[in-house]
């Protein structure tokens, strides 16, 4: 009797963005183009970071793995909304449901505390930048490999808990993905420990960098270099910029007062942080550094003289 009180579904039917045709249409194109972009940029940021030996530093190492949990993140969200605009009846299967929540949750997890690593090598390297040894290749692979452990550790007790939950029906998501929210919301059973372990992971790792940032922002105004103080800040004008927008969206996302909810908001604030972010954020490590722009200009003229060198030679013959 317990069992059939607490019968559970098997499939969820996702509605998506919108049902408006046109709008469809429209959309189709502008995520496609924005997955394109996406996957250039961030593909192209690592081969650049990779490729470039003045970019193998603390900050680019971070980086370069910021731009594969980008990468990843679209990756595990983009292929089935894009496909979901052709069709009708747009169903996810449990598993499938729970396996995209994973692999979404992973790599949000896995942006903060890279985030906040990179937070830390900025507050250790204008701080205490005569402690070289403090952020070595050692300290830098021992964070990347903890942030990858403890986000993975971390999705594995989220998502277990969400899916021990009971769902009884109505099995009908009001998104384009299987997120935690809206699948909180069509739950029959009390979701509250579930809110609490989200809030926790949410702000754990944005109090890390407000701290750290308090640190630099105390630090710099007594260097006594107007022109280093000026670098300090410029390097972190990126990062900066790139944790506003995450953590402005998760923010908004997660730990907003229930009463404010709004199914609608929801789904742009998802946009926002599985496809807009991992898109903005090589552009935004790109245009607002010297240094990639810099490598990007001198790897641009290395293939152009290539190329041209190539052309000499087959007119030649």
């Amino acid at each position: 009797m317990v069992r059939r009180n607490k019968t559970t579904v098997d499939e969820f039917i996702l509605l998506g963005i919108t049902d408006i045709w046109e709008l469809q249409v429209f959309l189709f194109v502008l995520f496609l183009l924005i997955c394109v972009t996406s996957l250039v940029g961030n593909l192209g940021m690592i081969a650049l970071i990779r490729l470039d030996s003045r970019l193998h530093t603390p900050m680019y190492f971070f980086l370069c793995h910021l731009s594969l949990v980008d990468l990843s993140n679209s990756s595990a969200v983009a292929p089935k909304m894009l496909v979901s605009f052709s069709e009708d009846r747009k169903a996810i299967s449990l598993p499938g449901c729970a396996a995209q929540m994973y692999f979404c949750g992973v790599c949000i997890i896995i942006g903060c505390y890279l985030l906040a690593a990179m937070a830390y090598n900025r507050y250790m390297a204008i701080c205490y930048p005569l402690c070289v040894a403090t952020m070595s290749q050692k300290a830098c692979v021992q964070l990347a490999v903890g942030s990858y452990t403890i986000a993975t550790v971390n999705e594995m007790v989220l998502v277990s808990s969400v899916f021990s939950l009971h769902f009884c029906g109505p099995n009908v998501i009001n998104h384009f993905f299987c997120d935690i929210p809206p699948l909180l919301k069509l739950s029959c059973s009390s979701t509250t420990v579930n809110e609490h372990v989200l809030f926790t992971i949410a702000l754990s790792t944005l109090v890390f960098i407000v701290v750290s940032y308090g640190y630099i922002l105390t630090t710099v105004p007594r260097t006594h270099s107007s022109e280093g103080g000026h670098k300090a800040f410029s390097t972190c004008a990126s990062h900066l910029t790139s944790v506003s927008i995450f953590y402005g969206t998760m923010i908004f996302m997660y730990l907003r007062p229930s009463s404010s909810y709004s199914l609608d908001q929801d789904k742009v604030a998802s946009i926002v942080y599985t496809l807009v972010i991992p898109m903005l954020n090589p552009l935004i490590y790109s245009l607002r550094n010297m240094e990639v722009k810099d490598a990007l200009k001198k790897l641009l003229e290395k293939v152009l003289v290539s190329f041209r060198s190539q052309t000499g030679k087959e007119v030649s013959n």
